[in-house]
This record gives C-alpha cells, structure tokens and sequence, in this order.
C-alpha cells in the first residue's frame, strides 16, 4: 500500500473513496471470505451460481428489454394528458408493472409537476417490482409475468378507489424546483467492464443454458467443472467490484439503489450498470444464506416453514425500505426454495424499489401515505395466497 501510495496508484483523494465507500465493504468481504481456507469453496460456489444462474441471464434481459423500449414509443408517459381517469391509472400501474423503476420514477415526477394524479402514485408504487422483476424474470420467467398481472391489476384496483377517496391533486407539494439532471458518472471503470463482458457473454450463456439443463461437465474433463466455477467466480468477483467503484457509495441510497443514467445516455452502459447492481445484491445474498446455513448452522428453509404464516408479512416489512436491493434479496429467497409465492408477491406490492427515493425528496408526505396505501393490499393478497395454497 506504501509503495503504490510513493509511484501515484494511491492518491489521497482515492484513499477517502476507498475509506468512504461503503461498496466496497462487499468485495472486500469476498476476498476475506476467499481467503479463509474453510470459506473459500462455498464463496468460489456462490460466487459462479450467482453469475451463471442468473447475472447471465439478467444481462440478456436488460438487453432485450431496454431495446425494446426504443421501439415501442407508447410506452411514453404522453398518456397522462388523457382525459379518462381510469385510463390514466391503467397506464400508471403499466408503467408500474415493468421491470426496473424508470416507469414508477417518471409517475413521480409527473405527480410533483402536477400531471399525475395521487391515485396515479399509489397505482405505479403498488404495481411496481423494481429491479427485482429482472432477477425474476430471468430465472422464473412464469411466476415474474404472474406477479407482473397480479401488480397491474392490484395497481389499477388500489388507484381508481385512492382517487375517489382523495382529491387528484391531495399531498401534491405546492413549490417543486424539480430539476432531473443526469449525472455525469465515472463510466470509464464501467466502459472498462465491456470488453470483459463481450468475450464473456457468448459463451457464459451457453454454460447457463446447460447448468439449467442439468449438464454434467465432468464428462468433458476431470477438471472442466471446476475450471468453469472458478471462471463464474472470477466473472462475479469483477462484477461486483466494479460495480464498487462506479459510484461514491456513501449514502444509503447510492448503496441499494441502481446508479443514475450515464450523459450522454448509453444502452449498453445502463444494461451493464443495472447488471452490476443486480449481481451485487445477489451475490450478497447467496453469501449470506450459505454462511448462515454452512456456518452458523441456520436452517432458514426449515424456519420459514415452521413460521410460514409470518413470511408474508416479513416480506411486507422489507418492501418499506427504500431502494431494490433489500427486494432483490427477498426475490433470491424465493428463487431458492426459502420463503413462498405469497411473501414474494407481498413483498412486490409493498415495495417501491428506486421510486421510493425522487418520491420521499419531492413529495414526503405523498410518499408516506402511499407507502401506507400499498401495504393494504400487500398484506391481503399475500395471506390471501398464503390461505389458499
């Protein structure tokens, strides 16, 4: 450290960013873990289950899906200056009902500028998954379009009866100095990640598609398994190393929350940001429930079970905090057999993911009571599908 402090590596500057960034507490966990001779095979496991099993395939998505948007201008927000109020719901809870918080975000903001109504807020916040929907959607693609219905049909539901309880414009701020601007972020560690991820992608693909298939690798080598693990890890660790230094991190919110659209904006760049994002999050909880269960000998499967009837409001808690990494924990949960399809729906309609964030800076007292709204439903249809499974 001393040595690359004297030739300019480490800088003063950088060490504040290292000592700061609360980011970095995560790579920095997996090279202890690493390190730990009695850690380091269920670290290199977690670490290449979460990059094949579903980084891969969360990649792909965010691809298809952000081009697709391009080439489907009605999924703008020009809706809003329709005239019917069930309309403009509907299409709240659309926005809402996608996958990532760009939709939920955008209703926010239109709310404070006064072209949404509330009701519009509770619909796109009950709709919304966050970025969660993307882990889902690419590794249970069934049960992510079921929880897509179940949010936009909650969404509207829970809209149309808030407006005619409230006033279109009730908690609307009266002074807003709403300025959207798009940060100028420190993409050359992520434009670093793209070359990486070019090479990688193609094959690491095909790896997932015959991890999925149950292919044994051993048959192609005595070490071919193994080299392909180590491979996954490696992926990751990088991963979610750049994604450490592609922000500040000093904030809670620059923690679980995906970072900001680049300027000028790139669809490669935001598929590989919010990529990063996912896979940090992931990767943290795959570490967490195999230190749990391999460590401290906590069956969670087990406890979940045993306290089924708590999971869906547990799930409901979670949903409150702001932001989509606690979401997406909850969703890796589900995704390995821990908790049931009512909490993870629960959780989906209480969260706000990344919304919750613009909504609390511009509109506070919206944003509470909205968060309020959202929990009535989470909590009904969740134990509604808890009793009938």
């Amino acid at each position: 450290m001393i040595l690359l402090s004297q030739i300019g590596f480490i800088t003063p500057a950088s060490k504040r960013f290292v000592s700061q960034n609360k980011r970095l507490l995560l790579p920095l966990f997996l090279l202890v873990c690493l390190a730990v001779p009695s850690l380091r095979e269920i670290t290199i496991t977690a670490l290449s289950d979460a990059f094949f099993q579903v980084s891969v395939f969360v990649a792909a998505t965010l691809l298809i899906y952000y081009y697709a948007i391009e080439h489907l201008p009605q999924l703008e927000l020009s809706y809003l200056s329709a005239k019917s109020p069930v309309l403009e719901i509907f299409f709240a809870a659309v926005l809402g009902a996608l996958p990532g918080c760009g939709g939920a975000i955008i209703v926010v903001t239109q709310f404070t500028k006064g072209q949404a109504s509330f009701g519009a807020i509770v619909a796109v916040l009950t709709a919304t998954m966050g970025d969660a929907a993307f882990l889902l959607l690419a590794t249970r693609p069934t049960e992510g379009l079921t929880i897509m219905a179940i949010g936009l049909v909650v969404g509207t539901l829970c809209g149309v009866i808030v407006n005619a309880l409230h006033a279109k414009d009730f908690l609307r701020p009266t002074k807003q100095e709403q300025k959207h601007q798009v940060k100028v972020l420190p993409t050359s560690i992520i434009k670093i990640s793209k070359p990486v991820w070019m090479f990688a992608i193609i094959p690491s693909l095909i790896i997932a598609f015959l991890i999925a298939f149950n292919v044994n690798f051993d048959q192609f080598g005595k070490y071919t398994g193994t080299s392909i693990s180590i491979f996954g890890a490696a992926m990751a660790l990088f991963t979610v190393t750049i994604w450490a230094y592609s922000s500040k991190g000093e904030s809670y919110k620059e923690v679980t929350s995906e970072d900001d659209e680049c300027n000028p904006p790139s669809k490669i760049i935001k598929v590989l940001q919010d990529t990063h994002f996912v896979t940090a999050w992931v990767v943290a909880s795959f570490m967490l429930f195999e230190i749990l269960v391999n460590i401290a000998g906590l069956d969670l499967k087990n406890w979940f079970a045993h306290y089924a009837y708590l999971a869906p409001l547990i799930a409901v808690v979670i949903g409150f905090l702001p932001g989509c990494g606690p979401q997406i924990i909850v969703t890796t949960l589900y995704i390995q057999g821990i908790i049931p399809f009512s909490a993870l729906t629960a959780n989906a309609i209480s969260n706000d993911g990344d919304a919750l964030f613009p909504a609390i800076a511009m509109a506070p007292k919206a944003a509470v009571i909205a968060t309020v709204y959202t929990s009535i439903p989470a909590l009904a249809v969740g134990y509604g599908l808890y009793f009938l499974s």
